[in-house]
């Protein structure tokens, strides 16, 4: 009863860790809602900038549906890392490979709460994902509520760190 029950939970482990890969890549999505919220203080090129984060956003939820793993390996900086639900450090490495594999399948997502925050060259993402897939015939579908970190690095936008939390 003890090693079924070890196994079942290092099974479960590895299929949190493989959902969270993907779940790292995935962040975009629809424009209608992303809060752009419009100051006085944001000036064209700022609102333009927030535009190429949501297009990335939505290109990147684009490439999860599809399992487009070349799209991965471009947009994540090599230097990425992302913090799992469990609290556990996944690489670009890992992430490209949980993509490659075809392991994970989702069947839809959806994105509202999105708050893009601008520093310079560095966006900051928050949003809720309302995800349904499956990995390794597991379900795991839910919300989510997750944090994005974008780098404008020589004109092209990289990910360079991601984090999620289940939520209910």
């Amino acid at each position: 009863m003890i090693k079924k029950r070890s196994v079942n939970n290092q099974f479960l482990n590895s299929c949190v860790v493989l959902l969270f890969c993907l779940l790292a890549a995935l962040p975009a999505f629809a424009g209608q809602h992303v809060a752009l919220h419009p100051r006085s203080g944001f000036d064209t090129a700022e609102q333009q900038t927030i535009r190429e984060v949501v297009e990335m956003e939505r290109q990147t939820k684009e490439a999860i549906l599809h399992r487009d793993a070349d799209f991965t390996s471009r947009t994540l900086a090599e230097d990425y890392v992302a913090i799992t639900p469990l609290g556990q450090v996944t690489t670009k490495q890992e992430t490209v490979s949980a993509r490659r594999s075809g392991q994970l399948r989702y069947e839809s997502m959806n994105v509202t709460d999105m708050v893009v925050r601008l520093y310079g060259d560095t966006a900051v993402v928050t949003a809720r994902a309302d995800v349904k897939g499956h990995q390794l015939g597991e379900d795991f579908s839910g919300l989510y509520r997750y944090t994005r970190v974008w780098v404008r690095r020589n004109g092209h936008w990289q990910t360079v760190s991601y984090q999620a939390t289940v939520t209910q």
